[in-house]
């Protein structure tokens, strides 16, 4: 893990430290008085009584932990995370001169590692730089909005395969375009994403939907399952006797974390989400509303849209229609088009062995079916979201306002070589 524990003001403690031994209390304590915090605040016991305290009170600007009791470090500070507030700059010591660990508990989100005995001079400096981090602006970055799209699939209904369009996407889009991209399916009960790229949903985002508060960074990086090095998901497959007790906070928070870290945010949305929660559209980009040719489908593709243009007129949608077969469709594409009073921007060829094909490879269709026809179109319309397709033709959308007009393309290309925001599970 890579993640920062993030600063985030708030009514607490400026600084508390959890201490093994009388020794390292002794050099610490004069400190802290010299820094202005309150003596008291550093309380003997290690780590394990800093998780068994901070379960119950709030934690502090700034944190300082004893390992040296911890027979299991890095795991007794994925508990810690677990019961810090959103913002705590936490710095660990111990005993244990392992330039490994000290690797380690770095990358899993701590600030600094500082080796027994302490100096005064030694913990002088790494406070005065816990306090400098904690104090930093949030975002320091003024093009980081602009580096982010956020694009929602929403499927008119069951079975016209918004699931396998937003995993396509996402796996084109973290490995053609070489994008972070977060992938949030938000079918709490019978989501498929996660089972589409052959993982376990873990448990992640039951943990985000029960605990918003607890949502930062260090947070995503911990619940998030990564599917390429560039693509995380975060899913669920909640018990379906238990019903979703949410107001949507969550939902927020995730998405605000995700412009942080990622670059592309695609959220598998299913209709009665949309219905449910409205404000989960208010910073999303385009909109892909995915249809077959039906008339159930006609008559939702226009409620849809009738809905977007009334509360999201701010996103671009995009009609992409699914499982195209001569053959086998009820409404022809004129008389679909005549219906939505609207052209069809993209349209899906059906290719049933295609897909059984990609069910058993477990992954995603544009993956297992990399020179397929339908796989060609997916791509063209991740080329149409990022704003850079250079083709129409049947498949694209005439007359279309380009994405360039909304996203500064040139900035987010030019990410593509810079270290990526990792998603660990």
């Amino acid at each position: 893990m890579s993640a920062q524990w993030k600063p985030n003001g708030g009514n607490r403690d400026s600084f508390a430290a959890f201490i093994c031994d009388e020794g390292a209390l002794d050099v610490l304590r004069p400190v802290v008085i010299e820094l202005g915090w309150q003596p008291e605040k550093c309380n003997k016991g290690g780590l394990r009584n800093a998780i068994q305290s901070l379960s119950v009170s709030a934690s502090p600007n700034i944190l300082m932990v004893d390992l040296s009791e911890s027979g299991d470090p890095l795991n007794d500070i994925n508990a810690l995370a677990e019961v810090c507030e959103p913002g705590t700059v936490v710095i660990a010591i111990g005993q244990v001169n392992d330039v490994r660990l000290y690797r380690d508990l770095l990358a899993s989100g701590i600030h600094d590692y500082l080796l027994k005995p302490l100096s005064a001079s030694q913990v002088r400096d790494a406070l005065n730089q816990a306090q400098a981090i904690f104090n930093a602006p949030k975002n320091s970055d003024p093009d980081a909005v602009t580096r982010h799209i956020s694009t929602a699939i929403i499927g008119t209904r069951g079975g016209v395969g918004a699931s396998m369009l937003t995993t396509s996407l996402g796996y084109l889009f973290s490995t053609k375009h070489n994008l972070p991209t977060a992938l949030l399916d938000l079918d709490i009960h019978f989501g498929t994403g996660a089972l589409a790229l052959d993982l376990e949903p873990g448990r992640g985002l039951t943990d985000a939907i029960d605990n918003p508060s607890r949502i930062d960074g260090l947070f995503i990086e911990r619940a998030m399952i990564r599917a390429n090095d560039n693509l995380a998901i975060l899913s669920a497959e909640a018990p379906i006797n238990s019903p979703l007790m949410t107001d949507g906070a969550a939902f927020l928070q995730l998405e605000e974390e995700f412009r942080q870290a990622f670059e592309m945010t695609l959220i598998d949305l299913p209709r009665n989400m949309l219905i449910n929660f409205p404000h989960l559209l208010n910073d999303v980009n385009v909109v892909v509303v995915t249809c077959d040719m039906t008339l159930a489908s006609a008559r939702d593709t226009i409620r849809v849209l009738s809905w977007l243009k009334t509360n999201a007129s701010h996103a671009m949608p995009l009609v992409v229609a699914n499982k195209i077969s001569p053959a086998a469709t009820e409404i022809s594409k004129s008389d679909f088009e005549a219906s939505i009073e609207r052209k069809v921007d993209f349209l899906i060829p059906f290719d049933q062995k295609a897909a059984a094909n990609a069910a058993k490879l477990g992954q995603p269709f544009a993956q297992a079916n990399a020179s397929n026809k339908s796989t060609s179109v997916i791509a063209q319309v991740a080329e149409h979201i990022l704003g850079s397709s250079a083709e129409d033709g049947e498949g694209g959308a005439d007359g279309k306002k380009s994405l360039l007009s909304a996203f500064d393309i040139k900035s987010l290309m030019a990410k593509k070589d810079k270290p990526k925001a990792k998603a660990d599970a």
